[in-house]
């Protein structure tokens, strides 16, 4: 049989039969340890084949195989272990919601989620939730910010899961898609998700006003099915965008606005850091490029973890 992973609990995976039925599946024991380099061999969104096992009263299925996936969304965990993670698979249409300072939202995360994007060739829209808890400053922050991404080429769109205020674009674009919500703890992912289908009242907690951070509502990925022809995955919330399978010498190509001026650099495998006669300095210097944005190209570039927030107009 084949069917979608709707649900990823770490041991068992609720996948959806192209006939509409649910079944809770697991994977066979080889194919769990073979090549599989992620913490979830099998991800929300995956296409896989599978059998049905019945063992007295029980009936569950073992996934067998998956396919090829179109795309995926992977991270490496900040934490020591360094694992890891594919967020899902298979994904029209990626918002990464981001919130000023309830919680904050760092540009090197945001960066580091839109170069993982554009490696994998996914559509990613930046959503700026919470636009009515904000004063008139930090308003001009988010202008400031949205502007910053529009310039590069990302849809921005102003928010508010609370009042419901854009929502009906957001909902446009999500028709006939199969659409991934990420981003930290606490920026409104699953308020977003009730607000535009209530129906599926999914948890939600208020944010620790300790550390201003988020707690986990979603606990694992899970996939819904929209009463407007739309499908949404819900990711739990993470804290670090660790970077995975990028080299060195592709990072750039991943930062549109650094790609369009590599074929101006007086060499070809230019890394934009103390070559002469590098265009992206150059454009660097007279300001055509956020400094914000070529932190995060350099801090990736080293290895960093990510761990500034108010870099946007800081240029030491």
């Amino acid at each position: 049989m084949k069917g979608t992973v709707y649900k990823s609990t770490g041991s068992w995976y609720t996948v959806k039969t192209e006939q509409g039925v649910f079944y809770e599946c697991r994977l066979k024991g080889k194919f769990r340890i073979r090549g599989i380099k992620t913490t979830n061999p099998v991800s929300v969104g995956d296409n896989v084949c599978f059998e049905i096992d019945s063992k007295g009263d029980d009936e569950f299925g073992v996934i067998h195989k998956i396919e090829k996936r179109d795309n995926y969304i992977i991270r490496k965990s900040v934490n020591l272990s360094k694992q890891t993670q594919i967020i899902a698979a298979n994904i029209d249409l990626a918002f990464l919601i981001v919130t000023l300072n309830n919680p904050p939202t760092s540009t090197a995360f945001i960066d580091r989620f839109l170069v993982t994007s554009e490696a994998y060739g996914i559509k990613t829209i930046i959503l700026f939730n919470k636009i009515d808890f904000y004063n008139e400053e930090e308003l001009g922050e988010i202008k400031y910010l949205a502007h910053l991404y529009r310039t590069i080429g990302y849809d921005c769109i102003a928010i508010s899961a609370k009042t419901g205020e854009n929502l009906d674009i957001v909902k446009a674009l999500m028709e006939n898609k199969v659409s991934v919500f990420s981003g930290h703890s606490g920026v409104g992912k699953s308020t977003l998700v009730n607000a535009i289908e209530p129906s599926l009242k999914l948890k939600t907690k208020e944010i620790s006003d300790q550390h201003l951070q988020g707690q986990h509502t979603t606990t694992f990925a899970e996939m819904y099915d929209l009463s407007f022809d739309a499908q949404i995955i819900d990711t739990p919330g993470i804290k670090g965008f660790g970077m995975v399978e990028i080299e060195k010498e592709e990072l750039s190509g991943f930062y549109p606005e650094f790609f369009k001026l590599k074929e101006h650099c007086k060499f070809h495998n230019c890394l934009h850091i103390e070559e002469p006669k590098c265009a992206v300095k150059e454009a660097l210097e007279n300001e055509e490029i956020a400094w914000s944005r070529y932190k995060s190209y350099l801090q990736i570039l080293e290895g960093e973890e990510e761990h500034y927030r108010k870099d946007v107009y800081d240029k030491e």
